[in-house]
């Protein structure tokens, strides 16, 4: 299957300082979302951002297959925790629950959807095969006169 968004311009992602410890994230295609400390009422940690992240692409992942078999209309909730191991600053594990409404199904047909999702998400959730792959991150730092 061709990558339909490969024609589109990329989607230029910023952050911008609102206060202290307080940033809005922001793309060039108008969408926002407030990030800061635990304390700051109203706003997403980036670490939880991150597990969002994770589970947002779990969903859109097995949408197709979920879609046809259950119908467009279907209900999912993706849940995402896993603490930060503040001596290393790093989440050494993350752990999703996909909720599904699966009643109308037998027990062969559900166990197939299952296996079925789960591939589709091990194939092509970028997020989640970016965490487990591991990446480069490269920083510069410019400075405006």
């Amino acid at each position: 299957m061709a990558d339909q968004t490969s024609d589109l311009p990329a989607t230029e992602l910023w952050v911008e300082r609102t206060g202290t410890r307080r940033y809005t994230g922001r793309s060039s295609r108008g969408a926002e979302v407030l990030i800061g400390s635990e304390s700051v009422e109203g706003v997403f940690t980036p670490g939880e951002l991150l597990k969002i992240a994770l589970a947002a692409c779990s969903g859109m992942s097995s949408d197709f297959p979920l879609s046809r078999r259950l119908g467009d209309d279907y209900d999912a909730t993706i849940r995402v925790s896993g603490a930060a191991d503040r001596e290393t600053e790093v989440y050494p594990h993350l752990e999703e629950e996909m909720i599904l409404d699966l009643s109308e199904l037998d027990a062969d047909a559900r166990d197939r959807l299952i296996a079925l999702v789960e591939r589709s998400v091990d194939k092509v959730c970028t997020v989640g095969r970016t965490l487990k792959a591991g990446t480069k991150i490269s920083l510069a730092i410019t400075a405006e006169d």
